[in-house]
């Protein structure tokens, strides 16, 4: 079965959110409770590549992150899920060639809708913006 990226980018942020509570947990027994895999079915190469990517760049994503909040804001600050969905966005917007910023903060602005609220939403907007730069409204 083939997946479109954005159900992949939700499982990608699913099994982060669930790494991020528990780093014991297993991977591929999270993929095969979220996608409808068929017994024989590999896990689609581009969700291990999001996980993997935004887990071994989680520290250079965090510092970018914590540079462009506002004064007096830390990432300690940042609500979980949306902390992983800006993790997510950096990850494209930075090592996947094929995926303009601008696609990939709106598809973080999609996920915000789906996992968190509108509040949130502005928020990643404006951080994610202020990283994309000029590129961030470019196609």
């Amino acid at each position: 079965m083939t997946f479109k990226r954005r159900k992949i980018r939700e499982v990608a942020f699913q099994t982060l959110f669930a790494m991020a509570s528990d780093p014991e947990v297993d991977r591929e027994q999270l993929y095969k409770e979220l996608l409808p895999l068929a017994p024989q079915e590999e896990v689609p190469a581009y969700l291990e590549e999001l996980v993997t990517g935004v887990s071994e760049h989680q520290a250079e994503f965090d510092q970018e992150i914590e540079g462009s909040l506002a004064a007096g804001w830390s990432l300690s600050r940042v609500e979980k899920p949306n902390l992983i969905i800006l993790r997510l966005a950096l990850y494209e917007m930075k090592y996947v060639d094929d995926v303009p910023v601008a696609v990939a903060i709106d598809e973080a602005l999609e996920m915000t809708k789906k996992f968190s609220d509108d509040k949130s939403r502005k928020f990643i907007n404006g951080v994610l913006g202020h990283i994309g730069g000029p590129k961030a409204t470019s196609n």
